[in-house]
C-alpha cells in the first residue's frame, strides 16, 4: 500500500495545531512556521510530481459512513493543485508576517485592542484553516466536502473573535451565521443527493458515481440553487457579500489573508468542481443570472473601494470586485475564461496577502486603520511605500505582474461569448487604478504628519522576508505564467466537456473586409 500523500498534506497542519496546545512562548510559532514549511514542501514535491492531463491523481478511497454512501475520497487535479499551492504558500507568510502581531491584538483608535488568547491559539487557529481548506480541495466526496465546509468555520470564527478589534465579536457572529445559513442551504441539496443515489440502486457520495446519475431538470435545477448559494456566500458574490468588509475590518491581518487569500476561494472552486460538474445543465440554465450578479460585484465592489476610509474595509470591497471577475470567467463557458479565472484565484490570493500583510504593518505602528491618519509615510517608510505599491499594482493588474493575465484571459474569454458584458467588466479597470491610486496617495505621499512622523517606522529584516516570497511569485508567474496555466487546462477542458460547452467558434471577417 503507497503511503497516503494527501492525508499527510491535509492532515500534517491539523496534527501541528494540536502540538501547540502543549507548547508555549516563542517556541509555539517555531513549531507553527515549521510545520507549515513542511506542508509547503510536500505540496510542491507533489506538483512536482504532477501529471497534466492524468486527470484526478494520488487518489485514496476508504468505505467512511456505508449506511450514506461516504467516503473518505481525496484526489488531485489541476484545479485543486493551484489552490493547494496557494494554501501552502500564503500560510508560512501569514505565519512569518504576524510573529510578534499575535501577542498584542489589533490596533483600532491609538490603543491597541488585546487579544483574548494566547498568542500560540492564533498559530494552532491558521494551521486549523490550513487543514481544513487543503482536505476541502482535495475531497472528491461529495459529503466529506460538506463536512470539511463547515469545520472550517470553526477556527475562522476564532481567530476574528479572538484577535480582532473593538468590534469583534459582532463580526465573527455576523460571519458565523452567514456561514451556518449556507451551509444549511446546501445540506438540503447533499441530502437530494443522496436521495436520487439510493434510488439509483445504492447511495454514494462519490463525485465520480453522482456524476454519472440521471437528475430531471427540475430537480437538478433545485440541487443546483442550494450548492450556489452556499458558494455565492463563500465567494462573496453581491447580493450575499455583506458579512466581508465587516469581518476584514474587524479581523487581524493575518486572519483577514487566511480568510479572504485562502477560505473564500472555497466558494469559487466549489462552483466549478460541484456545481458545475453535477449539475452541468442547471449551470448553463442560470448563467444569465450569475453572470449579472458577477458584473454589478465586479462594478459595485470597485466603487464602494473608491470611497471607504477603513484600509482593511478598503481590502475587502477590492476583494468583492475581483471575485466577480472570478465568478464570471467560470460562468461564461469559454476554456480560455475558466482557466484565466483559476489562475485568478492563485493570483487574487497573492496579491491580496501582500495588501493584508503591507496594512497590518502599518495599523500596527500607527494604531489606526482609517486611511486619513497617514499621510507621507514614503519619505519615513520608503520600503513599506514600496511594498504596498508593488501589492496595490498587482491588484490593479498592471501588465507584467501576476493578476494582469489572469484578469485578460477572463475579459477576452467572456468576450468570445458575451461581448456586452465584457465591455462593461472592463470598466472596473479604470476604477481600479483609480481606488489603488488615491489610496496610495492618501498614505504615501504629500507632507509628514507629526504624528506619522513619531510612530512609523521602515519595515525590518522579518518583515521583508515575508513579503519577499510574494514579491517574487507575482512577478514569475506574470511574465511566465505557462507551468501553471499547463497543469490548469487539462483539468478545465473536463469540465467543459462535463458541461457539454464548447468555445464559441471564431468570427473572421470575409474578403475585403465585408
Amino acid at each position: 500500500m503507497t503511503l497516503p500523500w494527501l492525508t499527510v498534506l491535509a492532515g500534517m497542519p491539523a496534527l501541528g495545531a494540536l502540538a501547540l496546545i502543549f507548547i508555549r512562548g516563542t517556541a509555539a510559532k517555531q513549531v507553527a512556521f515549521a510545520v507549515s514549511l513542511l506542508t509547503l514542501t510536500l505540496a510542491v514535491v507533489l506538483a512536482l510530481r504532477f501529471r497534466p492531463g492524468g486527470g484526478m491523481q494520488f487518489t485514496e478511497q476508504v468505505s467512511w459512513i456505508k449506511p450514506l454512501g461516504a467516503y473518505y475520497a481525496l484526489g488531485l487535479d489541476g484545479i485543486g493543485l493551484t489552490l493547494v499551492l496557494l494554501v501552502a504558500i500564503v500560510t508560512p507568510v501569514v505565519i512569518l508576517a504576524s510573529w510578534n502581531e499575535a501577542d498584542t491584538g489589533l490596533a483600532e483608535g491609538t490603543l491597541n485592542v488585546p487579544a483574548k488568547y494566547d498568542a500560540r491559539l492564533f498559530f494552532a487557529l491558521v494551521l486549523a484553516v490550513e487543514s481544513s481548506a487543503l482536505f476541502l480541495f482535495l475531497a472528491t466526496d461529495v459529503f466529506l466536502f460538506y463536512v470539511f465546509f463547515e469545520v472550517i468555520l470553526i477556527p475562522m470564527y476564532f481567530l476574528i473573535g479572538g484577535f480582532g478589534g473593538a468590534r469583534r465579536a459582532y463580526a465573527a457572529s455576523k460571519f458565523l451565521i452567514f456561514g451556518l445559513l449556507g451551509g444549511f442551504v446546501m445540506l438540503a441539496s447533499v441530502i437530494g443527493l443522496y436521495v436520487l443515489s439510493a434510488r439509483a440502486g445504492a447511495p454514494s457520495y462519490l463525485l465520480s458515481d453522482l456524476t454519472q446519475l440521471d437528475i430531471s431538470t427540475g430537480t437538478g435545477r433545485w440541487l443546483f440553487v442550494g450548492f450556489m448559494f452556499a458558494f455565492a456566500i463563500k465567494a462573496p458574490l453581491v447580493p450575499l457579500h455583506s458579512w466581508l468588509p465587516d469581518a476584514a475590518e474587524e479581523s487581524s491581518p493575518g486572519a483577514a489573508t487566511m480568510m479572504v487569500g485562502v477560505m473564500d476561494k472555497i466558494g469559487t472552486f466549489g462552483m466549478i468542481r460541484f456545481c458545475l460538474q453535477l449539475f452541468p445543465e442547471a449551470s448553463q440554465w442560470a448563467s444569465p443570472v450569475v453572470i449579472t450578479l458577477a458584473v454589478i460585484s465586479i462594478l459595485y465592489g470597485a466603487i464602494l473601494a473608491i470611497g471607504t476610509q477603513n484600509l482593511m474595509r478598503f481590502i475587502a470591497f477590492t476583494s468583492i470586485s475581483h471575485f466577480g471577475f472570478i465568478v464570471l470567467g467560470i460562468f461564461a463557458f469559454t476554456s480560455q475564461s475558466m482557466s484565466g479565472s483559476t489562475l485568478y484565484m492563485l493570483n487574487h490570493g497573492l496579491s491580496t496577502a501582500g495588501l493584508f500583510l503591507v496594512a497590518g504593518y502599518l495599523i500596527k505602528r500607527r494604531g489606526s486603520a482609517s486611511i486619513d491618519s497617514f499621510g507621507g509615510v514614503a519619505t519615513v517608510a520608503p520600503v513599506l511605500a514600496g511594498f504596498m505599491l508593488f501589492a496595490g499594482l498587482s491588484t490593479m493588474s498592471l501588465p507584467g505582474l501576476s493578476s494582469f493575465v489572469s484578469e485578460f484571459m477572463v475579459l477576452a474569454g467572456t468576450f468570445a461569448r458575451y461581448p456586452l458584458v465584457a465591455s462593461i467588466s472592463t470598466l472596473a479597470i479604470v476604477l481600479a487604478a483609480l481606488y489603488i491610486l488615491i489610496m496610495y496617495q492618501r498614505i504615501m505621499t504629500g507632507p509628514v504628519t507629526v504624528d506619522v512622523e513619531r510612530t512609523v517606522t521602515d519595515a525590518n529584516g522579518r518583515e521583508r522576508l515575508a513579503f519577499a516570497p510574494l514579491v517574487i511569485l507575482i512577478i514569475v508567474l506574470g511574465v511566465f505564467p505557462k507551468p501553471m496555466l499547463t497543469v490548469i487546462d487539462p483539468a478545465v477542458a473536463a469540465t467543459m466537456q462535463r458541461v457539454g460547452v464548447t468555445d464559441p467558434e471564431p468570427k473572421v471577417l470575409a474578403e475585403g473586409g465585408r
